[in-house]
């Protein structure tokens, strides 16, 4: 009776061994493969829910890309390789001789030097009427240079006869030698 006692215990032992071989060695592994195969599919579905999101958005940037490019158009053709800033400034006398402004002052200031644009402040002094103030800005638009208006100031003459002195800060650009090059 003992040896097949025994013989059971070396049974049960041999088969507790193989049953927990087969856990570390066969179930474990499969186990831990399996959900890490289920967390990739998740991972990709949500990244597949999350194009599917941004693809939706895709009409309505393509929209917002073209108003913005009506707004901005080509602003590089706008601003200059070279400074030019005598030939601006003769520009900006002739257009305010154009529109018949009077006590004309047109005073650069300190030029500001970036790594891409360069820009340099400028000062404009004139009167004249409203009409021929606002002709005057208009015609500042339509120059094939970028002019940013950064101030205005308009007052009424003391004797209200209708002239205004318009002070105004402006600033042109031109573009840096390295990105020319």
């Amino acid at each position: 009776m003992m040896f097949r006692d025994r013989q059971q215990i070396v049974i049960c032992v041999v088969a507790g061994a193989m049953l927990g071989a087969f856990v570390l060695f066969s179930y474990l592994p499969l186990r831990k493969k399996t959900k890490d195969v289920e967390q990739a599919k998740a991972a990709q579905r949500l990244a597949f829910a999350k194009a599917s999101a941004e693809r939706a958005q895709l009409p309505v940037l393509r929209e917002q890309l073209l108003k913005l490019e009506k707004v901005v158009g080509n602003y590089e053709t706008n601003i200059p390789g070279h400074r030019d800033l005598g030939e601006f400034l003769q520009t900006i006398a002739n257009l305010m001789n154009k529109h018949d402004l009077k006590d004309q002052v047109v005073q650069p200031g300190k030029e500001i030097e970036a790594e891409r644009l360069n820009c340099i402040p400028v000062s404009v002094q004139c009167k004249g009427s409203l009409k021929q103030i606002f002709d005057f800005f208009g015609s500042l638009q339509l120059l094939d240079r970028l002019v940013r208006i950064e101030q205005v100031k308009l007052t009424n003459d003391g004797d209200f006869s209708g002239e205004l002195s318009a002070q105004t800060e402006a600033i042109i650009y031109y573009r840096s030698e390295h990105e020319q090059g």
